[in-house]
């Protein structure tokens, strides 16, 4: 118990540093971000007040991360029963909308379509414009360290914790939540719309080829629809499995009753035998 709990303990000091780290790194990245953009020495377009890139900023990475959530949420109801996965008025129309033919994969083609318009404009707003050696390095670092600042890694760093990977974890948690929200409705229909513009049409054309190459098949086909579950060829067999060693089990305890059995009747006869011949004095 000693060891399991100090295994435990390590590992818990392992995940906070991490987060702790993590943390430190992404408090500096958005420090920096702010700094730059209030200094104008992004690459935001000039004509734009600094005011407008602060809420652009911040619009952006909630878009973005309504649209990754969507995403994660559509996939965990799509295994939920329609009337487990729809709780509100939006939810109910969100749910008819989504389930209608191609639907899905339509919404994902605009969503992609979105994110990416969404990450152009972010990156202008996020990556910095600083010309080195001339003194005026956010913070004051030195000029290497601006120069690696000037690659923009620390803004891609911070686009993927708080516009996706947040996000994500909140969906994977409670997928119905955002699955019933009014604003999950009007993005699924911006998604559409933008899907029915044609640009990615090609997509749908290489996923088929991607099928028939790598002989994909829909899940339902191994595990059913939510209303009409199938238990896979794996499951089966897994039942089978523990039917049969159920089967053994009963056998085993069937054969060892019948011994006992044996046995006791054996005792009974070799007492009466006894009794028979003790002589009657009487």
């Amino acid at each position: 118990t000693t060891t399991k709990l100090t295994a435990r303990t390590r590992h818990s000091i392992f995940f906070w540093f991490r987060v702790l780290l993590s943390l430190t790194v992404l408090s500096f990245s958005l420090a920096v971000t702010l700094v730059a953009l209030f200094q104008g020495k992004t690459t935001m377009w000039p004509n734009v007040p600094t005011w407008a890139s602060l809420l652009s900023f911040v619009f952006l990475l909630i878009l973005v991360g309504m649209l990754e959530a969507m995403q994660i949420s559509f996939y965990a109801c799509a295994k939920m029963k329609k009337d487990e996965r729809a709780t509100s008025f939006f939810g109910k129309k969100t749910g008819e909308l989504i389930s209608k033919k191609n639907n899905l994969p339509a919404f994902m083609i605009g969503r992609q379509l979105m994110v990416v318009s969404c990450f152009f404009i972010l990156a202008r707003v996020t990556t910095l414009d600083v010309e080195v050696g001339r003194g005026e390095n956010i913070f004051g670092v030195s000029d290497a360290f601006q120069s690696f600042l000037n690659l923009g890694l620390h803004a891609a760093l911070l686009m993927t914790i708080m516009g996706a990977v947040v996000w994500k974890l909140a969906a994977s948690a409670f997928p119905k939540v955002f699955f019933n929200a009014p604003f999950t409705y009007v993005l699924l229909w911006i998604g559409l719309c933008l899907e029915w513009t044609g640009i990615c049409s090609g997509a749908w054309l290489l996923a088929r080829i991607l099928k028939r190459v790598m002989k994909l098949q829909y899940d339902e086909v191994y595990v059913g629809t939510p209303e009409k579950p199938v238990l896979s060829k794996d499951y089966l067999d897994e039942v089978a499995a523990s039917r049969d060693a159920l089967e053994e089990a009963t056998r085993r305890l069937e054969e060892g009753r019948v011994v006992s059995l044996e046995e006791e009747k054996a005792k009974k006869g070799s007492r009466n035998d006894e009794v028979d011949d003790v002589p009657n004095d009487a």
